[in-house]
């Protein structure tokens, strides 16, 4: 199935994806927004293929989504959960993916939970980390859970990356940027590997 820009879904650019995914999360521990829907614009067009008036309005949800969840304790995971339910109600209507927007939002925010949980209690491991984003992965790109686990170690790395770049400062010129930016071009591009299994797969 194709997106609205005739594109299939299924097919996007790791490197530039990923450099936008970086240039979100920096924007977003540095709580600098407009910079944080710049790059969510970049991701949302990059990833989904999605036309430029949709991609506007997905990268608004999707920044909305970071606000409500940003705080810490009191944030608001079912404000957060709705604003993605509308970004994945975007994607599914014009993006090419059969999927339910819930269920979805639902998965997304449920890896958000997994990280800041691991964030500051030892024992949610990595693994668990690692099996919250196998899910997401293997229910909106419909490809087998065994194949995601290398696009998923290396997000988890990007975000171990960023974790120790948030505890030094959040300098921009920090080396550990450039190395989780890295790590995301690396889970892009074994996620994209994955996912052309999935279309190569005999119907």
């Amino acid at each position: 199935m194709r997106d609205a820009s005739g594109r299939d879904p299924r097919s996007f650019d790791p490197v530039v994806v990923g450099h936008h995914e970086t240039d979100a999360w920096a924007a977003y521990y540095r709580h600098e927004w407009p910079a944080f829907l710049r790059g969510a614009y970049g991701m949302v067009s990059a990833g989904f293929g999605l036309l430029p008036v949709d991609a506007v309005r997905g990268a608004w949800w999707v920044l909305r989504a970071n606000q409500l969840w940003a705080p810490y304790p009191d944030n608001d995971p079912q404000g957060a959960r709705e604003q993605m339910r509308r970004f994945y109600a975007l994607v599914a209507r014009h993006g090419g993916l059969a999927i339910d927007p819930a269920r979805a939002s639902a998965l997304e925010v449920e890896w958000w939970r997994v990280h800041r949980a691991h964030q500051h209690h030892e024992d949610v491991t990595r693994d668990q980390l690692v099996a919250a984003l196998v899910d997401l992965y293997a229910y909106v790109y419909t490809a087998d859970p065994a194949s995601l686990e290398t696009a998923a170690q290396h997000r988890v790395e990007a975000m171990d990356l960023s974790d120790r770049w948030v505890a030094a400062g959040c300098d921009r010129a920090d080396p550990l940027l450039a190395a989780e930016r890295r790590a995301l071009v690396a889970s892009y591009s074994a996620l994209l590997d994955a996912v052309v299994r999935v279309q190569d797969r005999p119907s």
